[in-house]
């Protein structure tokens, strides 16, 4: 069976400070070509992007996509990841015949429907309900077909309330209600979902996010964009990395989203200086090496908000006798300190002196405790319990990427500068009546 979605070298050429990129004679041309099947018409911008293919890069034009390449099996959920204007919604809106691609070809083998921006396909004059029979139409579904989903549509969209009051009228987070639903529930071969979720609210959010899964089983096929890469690794089989326009990995979102984070905010997870003569401090301590990474040796890119971690620190002692230890400050992306970790449990060297030499300190923070995103270490090391006698900002820097086991079915970020897994008991009291009967006279029953 052919995939049923193929890209095959797809490129799109922009010409800056230009509206639009082809001449209506150019539209009309490949219209009517494609009407007749035969080959589509060279345009205007296809021919410029040849003539800049022999002669080099043309002033005043742009690659928005360039030699993009993949296919998709049915039941497949393809996810699209990269910075703004990497290329990812320049693709969906080729899939979604909105725009014409200057080279390259993509084949869909099915019903398609859009989700790319609020309020995709609607008509602001008619009413919600009108709407979902004209999406519906466009979708080459039939009036019964649509009708017997109609309901079921209704209620997942929220907006029952205001389903016959023209849509001009709905918030950005109503049409996007409605849009998704109809899109969700009429059943199209493919379904392209750009970043417009993130218009909803986290309640609703959670619920399209698990649609979007139940729709997948169904054995159909999703391509899906999102700045949020716990729902991207959660829900995604498959994902493709773009930027500037290129694919740079494509492959199971558990490789594919650690590297593309890891490129975001780049790590340092180890410095080391062997020359003490060069290395940072002053005549009192010098570094020598400075290291983080995962407990059982792991690759940094591999650290997850389970993984116990390892901080090691070494260090020249160069004053006979002194009283030393380290103090870590732990900053995240924000800049918010995390917490601040002291040698006070140290149990051989901790509060006596110091003999000149090199000295290890191995500082370990368990599994569960650090919520994920980007961290950054300050190093201080502190004489005699009150002198900070040498300060290194960011020192280490690393990442803590989500577990998605620990997850269930929440997507959206977990609050919070911690993410402890705490003990949690539940225990069964008995059914209604005789657990209200069983309580003390006064007592609340929620607390």
């Amino acid at each position: 069976m052919k995939p049923i979605v193929e890209v095959q070298g797809l490129s799109k050429l922009y010409r800056l400070g230009v509206i639009g990129s082809t001449t209506l004679r150019d539209a009309v041309e490949r219209m009517w070509a494609r009407v007749r099947g035969r080959p589509v018409a060279v345009s205007r911008l296809a021919a410029l992007a040849s003539l800049e293919g022999r002669r080099g890069p043309r002033p005043n034009t742009f690659w928005a996509i360039r030699d993009v390449s993949f296919s998709l099996e049915r039941g497949t959920i393809l996810g699209l990841i990269g910075s703004n204007g990497a290329g990812k919604s320049t693709v969906l809106k080729i899939l979604s015949q909105i725009t014409d691609p200057t080279e390259g070809e993509a084949t869909i083998r099915g019903r398609i429907a859009s989700l790319l921006e609020v309020g995709t396909g609607f008509h602001p004059e008619l009413t919600g309900r009108e709407n979902i029979f004209l999406n519906g139409a466009m979708l080459g579904m039939r009036r019964l077909e649509i009708r017997d989903r109609l309901e079921e549509i209704i209620a997942f969209s929220e907006v029952g309330e205001f389903i016959d009051t023209p849509v001009k009228r709905y918030s950005s987070g109503m049409y996007v209600r409605l849009a998704f639903a109809v899109a969700a529930h009429l059943e199209p071969e493919v379904l392209v979902v750009d970043e417009v979720l993130a218009v909803g609210d986290a309640a609703f959010q959670k619920k399209c996010l698990g649609k979007i899964g139940d729709v997948a089983r169904a054995g159909r096929t999703i391509l899906f964009v999102s700045h949020n890469m716990t729902a991207v690794q959660s829900l995604c089989d498959r994902v493709l990395w773009l930027r500037q326009g290129r694919v740079v990995d494509d492959g199971p979102a558990a490789r594919v989203v650690p590297r593309y984070l890891a490129s975001a905010q780049p790590s340092v997870a180890e410095r080391l200086w062997d020359d003490a003569a060069g290395a940072p401090g002053n005549e009192k301590v010098r570094l020598r090496r400075a290291r983080v990474g995962a407990e059982d040796g792991s690759a940094p890119e591999a650290i997850t908000t389970r993984t116990p971690l390892r901080l090691e620190f070494e260090y020249w002692n160069l004053q006979p006798g002194a009283h030393l230890n380290l103090s870590l400050h732990v900053y995240n992306e924000r800049g918010i300190l995390v917490f601040n970790a002291l040698p006070v449990n140290e149990a051989v060297w901790q509060g006596r002196p110091l003999p000149v030499g090199l000295f290890r300190d191995v500082c370990r923070i368990p599994g569960d405790l650090l919520n994920d995103g980007g961290y950054r270490i300050e190093l201080l090391v502190v004489q005699d319990e009150g002198t900070v006698i040498c300060r290194y900002d960011d020192i280490l820097a690393f990442h803590v990427h989500d577990s998605v086991e620990m997850r269930g079915a929440w997507y959206g970020d977990w609050d919070g500068v911690v993410r402890p897994t705490l003990e949690w008991t539940t225990e069964y009291l008995g059914a209604g009546d005789e657990a209200g009967a069983a309580r003390p006279s006064g007592t609340s029953a929620i607390r």
